[in-house]
């Protein structure tokens, strides 16, 4: 391969986990959890019945997250995790319950660059228990 024609490496955490098709299926298996597996019933309590759109906007804001196209930022401008979620009863149980089930969907799909989706899982995983109160 000449230098001509080798592609240059991907940087961003987004792109070293494969992009927009890696954010979609970690979202889908997310979500996915949240709905079937009992161990998530709590979490599951405090959304609404349709998650659809929470299902269209969460691979959006990981990919921004995480380094790529930021269209979920410029869509919401001034919003953050902690607006974005004021009106929901976030307690140390569901907080858990949100990073285990964002690990485990990190973990169960298959991403290109395993050591730093299992370092995206670290750090979603500290910013929701974060996000408790009471």
């Amino acid at each position: 391969m000449t230098a001509e024609t080798a592609e240059a490496p991907a940087t961003s955490p987004f792109e070293r986990v494969g992009g927009h098709v890696a954010m979609r299926r970690i979202t889908d298996r997310f979500y996915d959890l949240m709905d079937q597996d009992p161990a998530y019933a709590d979490l599951r309590a405090i959304h609404g019945a349709d998650l659809s759109d929470m299902r269209a906007q969460l691979p959006s804001f990981l990919a921004g997250w995480a380094g790529g196209p930021r269209d979920w930022f410029e869509a919401n401008p001034g919003k953050c995790m902690m607006s974005a979620h004021g009106g929901i009863p976030i307690t140390p149980e569901t907080a858990g319950q949100w990073a285990d089930a964002m690990t485990r969907a990190i973990a169960d799909v298959e991403v290109a660059d395993r050591e730093i989706a299992a370092a995206m899982a670290d750090v979603l995983s500290r910013m929701a228990r974060g996000m408790a109160r009471g």
